[in-house]
């Protein structure tokens, strides 16, 4: 399958043309991005190192270098013109006729050879002028009057950075520092043409049909525990001149023709790329350019652009993210500002987490290693943000030794410093960074990296965790907790109040318990009998808490509350918040799932409250949870409104501004949508909206290191195949899978699962797959305190109950027929809520859909007040259907 994006103008040479309109090519080494101007082509560099002290929103990475290619002629209108990025290859292009002659450019960045190259080709011999420049130096004339965007002037440091660019041996050469932190940097520019080259402050190049160009770039940045351990900002690095790296570098590359590069690159990148394919039902590349299908998605969608858009987000993760290189940060590896948004830092709230979502699910997982180094890198600082936050917030579990509680992290994190716990989050965004260590040994299934990393790195957090709790009423709680960047209100960014501060809030409760989940399961996999005399004290201490962490409490609107004190959705904070911390027991946890109903269908309740209206990034983390929740169409909803509303030309997310965290999130909530592998069985087509409905994908990955290829018509499976990677026992679940064909032996445990033994390399593959269909089920169930339900459905009912903040109903009654049912529940009177729900009778347990409604003994004033506070907030006099009058 083709896979382009394709535009039939020039990206404007501005930042709103950079951010919107320029195509981004990367190598995790450096990031640049394409303008494809006619008279004056603009490549501008980003490398991941260059950057200032990042505070209070401002500073951070700063663009490091910009290629201008001016061409002999006046701007003026070519014909035929077309640029565009190859995914399947990671080549961007621009091709056009122009004065009789035609000229295609191309550019790409190559990992195996850590440089950026680019060849202009011609008919018709033609004249050019490249030139390297540094942007954002400070001079004694700058006054920086560029009024392009408000980043430069609001976020500017004033931090001098000096440089200068040379013509050394056939070569344009840039050398210059950052003072902040002392950081050297370098690039090299070597350009070869059969034309005539002359050197000077640019490259001057007269009668080519051919020139192409290679770029390398180096700093004197090493990811060391100094870098983050260090106080003094001029000391983190060491002094030296990176200029030998780049000439290393160079050299390494030019040792291969231009040809002979660009066939190392796609090899190198294609083996990744390729290892996943998807089809939604519409494989033809569309005439109409990438920019028209994204403006006309709302009235026309395209599934070729909803395809196209999940392999951008793997691509991009690719291109941004390397063994050896810096992990992707909040705008992956691509920054033109001087300050970027937001430093372009790693923020362990959950947008750091977000970019390495599909690396597992999509078959890339060698991606994750970027992130891995970096993360063990700091630990050492980690260590002592532990130390410091036990011994403020809860002295009495402080001790004086060695990594003796253990390690942390804070929300904000940059290739130079690692924050402390507090402010806008609390503790629980360490657990929400060990999830990524589970996964991937849950993933890989590699025992090694299970032993030396994943456990010993759950075991410290779980301890930290542990020791940042204390018993109240018997319940295990977060001392000083924080629902991620949730505040006391939220009237708007010119009136923000403070964060909120409690106890026990349901993000770091759920991720305490995630933790320590995760650790007790690798304590049975290597065995406790193995492991460390020291360490057996700690597991038995999280065996003991386990249980009282509390992560789920379901409120009065029948949602799970984001705080413990709030009764109603929305009584604290901002009612249509970006984040959604109270749901990442469903994603990316796994408390909250089909063997927790009740605590499912409270999720719906609170997604649907929180609204399908946001930002971005915060749009892919819905698309995600509603993917868990099985409701593939609302998932599908989600996936629709980042592409209406928060994705720019050149398929970059918006927060805004550009955020790479909405990409990467995004392309994990589609593999969610396809493949499912959290719970105890594998879910092959967890929840296809009915518009995907034929398609196909090979490549996508489960846990234990299984690997799947389905197609499937009418919103059916057709085959499925699975490879095993390791030796494994493979469990399926998919309705009437026990009746389908097998090419192996398997394992029947009911009508609807399977499990298969298998060895590594083997394979099985399913036909024959009964054919689903969709069924109507209950949407509607009315109830009041006197416990009279009533409902409109046709056809028999089961009816289930759940009190309080109880996981799994209790079946109440089945085969009901009247619409109608008068239950006996003494047991409400002591209780804080009741839920009941209807399904289908045929429905084999309560993870079924159906209707659920929420009771509680809220007084007649409260249900005012309540009704005064949302017309406030919501601005809106609707009266929810969950008071429970």
């Amino acid at each position: 399958m083709n896979l382009r994006l394709h535009y039939q103008e020039p990206a404007p040479n501005t930042l709103d043309g950079w951010e919107r309109f320029s195509v981004p090519v990367g190598c995790g080494y450096l990031g640049a991005n394409i303008f494809g101007g006619i008279a004056r082509e603009r490549i501008q560099i980003t490398e991941n190192t260059l950057a200032n002290p990042y505070e209070h929103g401002e500073g951070g990475l700063t663009s490091f270098a910009d290629i201008y290619i001016d061409f002999d002629d006046e701007q003026t209108d070519a014909l035929q013109y077309e640029r565009g990025l190859d995914l399947d290859h990671a080549l961007a292009y621009v091709r056009y006729d122009k004065d009789g002659r035609h000229v295609e450019r191309e550019y790409f960045a190559s990992y195996p050879d850590r440089s950026l190259n680019g060849r202009i080709t011609a008919d018709q011999p033609f004249d050019c002028r490249i030139t390297l420049d540094i942007p954002y130096l400070i001079t004694d004339t700058d006054d920086q009057t560029d009024d392009d965007s408000w980043f430069k002037t609001k976020n500017r440091q004033d931090i001098p950075k000096y440089g200068t660019v040379t013509a050394e041996d056939n070569c344009l050469v840039m050398r210059g520092v950052l003072e902040s932190h002392n950081v050297r940097y370098a690039g090299i520019l070597r350009i070869f043409t059969d034309g005539t080259l002359s050197l000077g402050d640019t490259a001057v190049i007269t009668g080519a049909t051919e020139v192409s160009f290679v770029f390398c770039a180096s700093t004197n940045y090493e990811l060391r525990p100094e870098v983050f351990t260090e106080p003094d900002p001029k000391k983190k690095l060491r002094d030296f001149d990176p200029t030998p790296l780049a000439e290393e570098f160079l050299a390494a590359a030019c040792r291969y023709t231009y040809a002979e590069r660009r066939e190392r690159h796609i090899a190198d990148y294609a083996e990744l790329f390729g290892r996943v394919s998807l089809d939604l039902g519409d494989t033809e590349v569309p005439e109409c350019t990438t920019d028209r299908l994204v403006a006309q998605y709302g009235e026309n969608p395209s599934r070729y652009l909803e395809m196209l858009y999940f392999q951008y987000g793997r691509y991009l993760m690719i291109s941004s993210s390397r063994p050896g290189t810096m992990p992707a940060n909040l705008q992956g590896t691509w920054n033109i500002h001087e300050s970027a948004p937001w430093g372009s830092g790693y923020f362990h709230n959950i947008n750091v987490q977000m970019n390495y979502w599909p690396v597992f699910s999509t078959n890339i997982a060698e991606t994750f290693d970027a992130y891995l180094v970096y993360n063990l890198a700091g630990r050492e600082k980690e260590y002592t943000i532990a130390d410091e936050y036990i011994r403020k917030t809860v002295p009495e579990h402080f001790e004086d030794a060695p990594r003796a509680n253990g390690w942390a992290i804070g929300p904000v994190a940059t290739p130079y410093h690692i924050f402390d716990v507090g402010g806008s989050t609390g503790p629980g965004s360490g657990g929400l960074t060990t999830k990524l260590l589970w996964e991937y040994y849950d993933f890989t299934r590699d025992k090694s990296a299970l032993r030396d990393i994943v456990y010993p790195s759950l075991l410290g957090m779980a301890l930290y965790l542990a020791k940042a709790t204390r018993d109240y009423d018997g319940k295990q709680l977060s001392v000083i907790s924080s629902s991620p960047e949730q505040t006391i209100l939220f009237l708007g960014w010119d009136k923000h109040y403070p964060y909120h501060q409690t106890v026990g809030c349901a993000f770091d409760q759920q991720m305490i318990y995630e933790n320590a989940y995760d650790l007790l399961r690798c304590v049975d996999i290597l065995g406790e009998e193995t492991l460390p005399a020291e360490d057996r004290a700690i597991i038995s201490m999280i065996r003991d808490q386990i249980d009282r962490y509390d992560p789920v409490i379901i409120g009065w609107s029948g949602q799970i509350k984001e705080f413990r004190e709030e009764h109603w959705y929305g009584e604290i904070g901002e009612w249509k918040h970006r984040h959604i911390s109270q749901l990442v027991a469903v994603h990316p946890g796994r408390t909250v799932g089909a063997e927790t109903p009740v605590w499912r269908d409270a999720a719906k309740k609170t997604l649907t409250l929180r609204t399908d209206d946001s930002t971005g990034w915060a749009l892919a983390h819905r698309l995600n949870a509603w993917a868990r929740c099985c409701d593939g169409n609302h998932a599908h909803i989600l996936l629709s409104n980042l592409l209406k509303s928060r994705t720019h030309p050149n398929l970059w997310d918006t927060h805004p501004p550009f955020q790479i965290d909405g990409n990467f999130g995004a392309c994990a909530g589609i593999a969610e949508m396809l493949l499912q592998s959290h719970e105890p069985y594998i879910v092959p087509l967890p929840c296809l909206p009915d518009v995907w409905e034929r398609g196909s994908y090979t490549g996508l990955c489960a846990r234990g290191g299984l690997v799947f290829d389905v197609s499937w018509s009418a919103g059916s499976a057709d085959t499925i195949t699975v490879t095993a990677r390791n030796d494994e026992v493979c469990r399926i679940r998919y309705d009437g899978i026990a009746h389908a064909a097998f090419d192996r032996k398997v394992t029947v445990i009911d009508d609807n699962r399977i499990e298969i033994p298998m060895k590594r390399g083997d394979a099985c593959t399913i036909t024959c797959i009964p054919k689903q269909t969709k069924q109507t089920v209950p949407q509607q169930l009315s109830a009041n305190r006197s416990l009279h339900l009533s409902w409109s459905f046709e056809e028999p009912v089961k009816l289930w109950r759940a009190l309080d903040s109880t996981p799994i109903y209790t079946l109440v009654a089945e085969h009901l027929t009247d619409g109608c049912y008068d239950d006996v529940c003494p047991a409400f009177a002591d209780a804080d809520v009741l839920t009941y729900k209807i399904t289908r009778d045929d429905a084999p347990d309560a993870s079924a859909p159906g209707a659920v409604v929420t009771l509680n003994h809220s007084t007649a004033v409260q249900r005012q007040q309540y009704r005064y506070w949302i017309e406030r907030i919501t601005e809106s006099a609707d009266i929810p259907d969950y008071l429970g009058e």
